[in-house]
């Protein structure tokens, strides 16, 4: 199976990168994290943009593309950082009023009782009765815990898929971090990336961000759970081990605040918790690999 982009789709994910560098920039990220709050100015720009409603019938007022498309554009978003309940909101499109064009903000209860942007949300998809709310490590990510058991909440794939999307943007975001502090960061008067540790560790976030893509691809084009299942574990790799490399590669001042690598290893790990515990991906592929073999 070839995962070659149409022009069309090029297209779309450069408009969606270029949208988002000119309302979501480096500088913006830095002022969400000092300001926390959902922009409904940034929100209701993407509505406009279609980025809720992409995949609705153009006939509902939608823009009639696929699920292929949804993943390039929230491949985009995690590249950007992009905070707020962007899935949540994408897939609530044509069911409840305002999605579609950003009007409304609108979150769910997802796996292991974790609900995002409580606060924020003018709907909410689940009970939320007792919510609690949580201390976050991502500035940009505010969380609260529902007292339900794991199995009480079932996993949406799509919700799972568009956000393994989210962690492959983060996985190249990383990827393409490391890889320019590398090349412009010198030590005895050579470039860091000469050196053969530094290589090995931007040629192994190079790789996990590659396998991440096939698989997140091939799973928009199947939108099979067990296709999914694989996509998510390997994303949430390369997103949180892609960040943790890079910052390997950025050495002690990784870690501070003033660099940007750690906003994207904490978004990382409230994503991989997203769709509740690990084990049940693993599980269903095992699952299918049984059969298989049986």
């Amino acid at each position: 199976m070839r995962f070659q982009l149409t022009e069309d789709q090029r297209a779309l994910r450069d408009g969606v990168r270029g949208l988002l560098a000119r309302r979501f920039g480096a500088e913006a990220l830095r002022a969400a994290v000092e300001r926390p709050g959902l922009d409904r100015e940034l929100w209701r720009a993407l509505g406009a943009a279609g980025f809720f409603s992409l995949r609705l019938a153009e006939a509902e007022g939608g823009v009639g593309l696929g699920l292929p498309e949804a993943v390039l554009m929230f491949e985009e978003a995690g590249r950007a950082l992009l905070p707020g309940p962007l899935a949540a909101t994408h897939l609530a499109a044509g069911v409840v009023p305002g999605a579609a064009d950003g009007e409304a903000v609108v979150t769910a209860v997802g796996g292991g009782g974790l609900v995002e942007w409580l606060d924020a949300a003018d709907v909410v998809q689940g009970d939320v009765t007792g919510a609690v709310p949580m201390r976050s490590v991502d500035p940009l990510t505010p969380l609260w815990r529902v007292p339900v058991p794991d199995s009480a909440v079932e996993p949406d794939p799509l919700f799972l898929l568009l956000t393994a999307a989210e962690q492959l943007g983060t996985a190249v975001r990383m990827c393409e971090t490391a890889v320019q502090h590398a090349r412009t960061r010198e030590q005895f008067g050579r470039p860091i990336g000469a050196f053969q540790a530094v290589k090995h560790l931007c040629a192994e976030l190079l790789v996990r961000v590659e396998v991440a893509r096939a698989a997140v691809y091939a799973a928009a084009v199947t939108a099979d759970p067990v296709d999914v299942a694989a996509a998510r574990l390997l994303a949430d790799e390369a997103a949180v081990r892609g960040a943790r490399d890079c910052l390997q590669v950025f050495g002690g001042m990784g870690f501070t605040w003033e660099a940007d690598v750690h906003l994207g290893l904490k978004r990382a790990w409230i994503r991989a918790e997203r769709g509740g515990s690990n084990t049940e991906s693993e599980d269903l592929l095992a699952g299918e690999l049984l059969i298989e073999v049986g």
